[in-house]
């Protein structure tokens, strides 16, 4: 299964998910209508993620979540050699050990959404902490890495 097509399937599934619990929410004694679980269902958002008040480490499952959105901005900060061997699909290199990754994050929206990862969890660290001493703080921080992502069966992109 594609990156893409997985997204979709993580999207719809959450929406169906999402569309059966307002469905059953709006169940009373008597017999509901069809209309009712047809405004449930246009009620029920697509994947949706928000934008959290401070950064916040996850796990694979959730940083999968939230990449689902194509309002999240996903950062690589890993080196552009480690970039091209293999990233996750939609990403784009801000290489935190570079003298311009400062300059580079100052660029982004500090109201936007961002997915950050590297290898295995550490240099995304300092990756987020410096995004957020700039007013930056809509961070979802992939706790594990691409060494966490692909052992659960997450692919990369070349």
């Amino acid at each position: 299964m594609t990156h893409a097509r997985r997204r979709t399937f993580i999207a719809l599934a959450g929406a169906a998910a999402l569309t059966l619990t307002i469905g059953l929410s709006g169940c009373s004694s008597d017999s509901g209508s069809a209309d009712t679980a047809a405004a449930a269902e246009v009620q029920a958002p697509a994947t949706t993620v928000g934008t959290p008040d401070s950064p916040v480490r996850v796990d694979v499952a959730e940083f999968a979540n939230v990449i689902a959105s194509p309002a999240v901005t996903i950062v690589d900060v890993r080196t552009p050699q480690e970039f091209a061997e293999g990233h996750i699909e939609g990403a784009v290199n801000i290489p935190v050990e570079l003298p311009d990754f400062m300059d580079r994050v100052s660029e982004l929206d500090p109201s936007g959404t961002y997915a950050v990862y590297c290898r295995s969890g550490n240099r995304s660290q300092p990756a987020v902490a410096g995004m957020s001493s700039i007013g930056i703080n809509g961070i979802y921080e992939l706790e594990s890495g691409t060494n966490g992502w692909t052992s659960e069966g997450q692919p990369l992109v070349k």
